[in-house]
């Protein structure tokens, strides 16, 4: 669903000394990331977690191309041949739902596919088939504004599958829900990237979403973000609120705590003495 069935993901993404300082004229320069080295594997699912303002979504955004490097580099490595290869498709969804309100749920799902220019026959079949594989059939022709906000965010998850990308960008999706509302989310966005093998990358500020949905953790320092440790995931899937009852998931979840808990509490003192400058 996610990206095409006939061929695996096969291009790595990889952060090589990757800094980037944003530069103003009435305040000194932002040091946001500095020195990240970090690869995405293809196929894998990876979760940047770290303190309020570390870079997280800032890495997203160069992957995306939104924001360029001011150090380092970032490559796109097929895996076959080790050759560098061009940015693979991408699709984003972010934490605001950013549906059209005049368009029906149909027609935001299809609205990359129209722009595209796909056909138009094709592109409904395609957007149903999104709608389907996160649970709102039924719900087609709704506005958004008639949509709970769980199923807001559900559109923008389906709006972005439909686009078959080969690597998917997930930027605090569920951060704007209620807990029971991101619980039962969590859940089906696992079984979505379970089923789909595609690549993606996921920022999150919580631990247990790290864990359901990650193969591999990245956790980051305060600012200037660094690379604090790279930590595997090898708990089996499917994934959901079950797994939180298991020793493994309580010793992994106590684990990126830790570390965690000193840099948030770094990133505090820091935001503390800005505020007295």
């Amino acid at each position: 669903m996610l990206a095409d069935a006939s061929r695996a993901p096969n291009v790595a993404i990889e952060f090589e000394g990757v800094g980037l300082t944003f530069t103003s004229q009435s305040d000194a320069p932002t040091v946001a990331l500095k020195d990240v080295h970090c690869r995405i594997e293809p196929g894998k699912v990876t979760a940047l977690i770290g303190p309020s303002g570390c870079g997280k979504s800032t890495l997203l955004q160069i992957a995306r191309g939104f924001l360029d490097p001011t150090r380092g580099r970032l490559r796109f490595v097929e895996i076959a041949s080790g050759k560098a290869t061009g940015r693979p498709a991408m699709a984003t969804v972010w934490q605001a739902f950013n549906l059209f309100p005049w368009l029906t749920v149909i027609e935001n799902v299809a609205f990359g596919l129209e722009l595209a220019g796909v056909r138009r026959a094709e592109r409904e079949t395609r957007a149903r088939k999104a709608i389907a594989a996160v649970d709102l059939s039924g719900f087609e022709n709704r506005f958004p504004r008639q949509l709970s906000g769980g199923m807001r965010q559900r559109v923008g998850i389906a709006r972005a599958l439909v686009m078959q990308p080969e690597v998917l960008l997930l930027d605090e999706p569920f951060g704007a829900l209620d807990a029971q509302t991101r619980l039962v989310l969590q859940e089906q966005l696992a079984r979505l990237v379970e089923t789909s093998g595609t690549t993606a990358i996921l920022v999150t500020h919580s631990i247990e979403e790290a864990i359901l949905l990650a193969d591999k953790i990245v956790v980051m320092t305060a600012r200037p973000g660094r690379i604090a440790e790279v930590i595997d995931v090898h708990l089996p899937r499917p994934r959901t609120f079950a797994t939180t009852h298991e020793p493994e998931y309580a010793a992994l979840f106590d684990r990126i705590y830790g570390m965690l808990r000193d840099e948030v509490m770094r990133a505090m003192i820091i935001e503390s003495e800005g505020l007295k400058a």
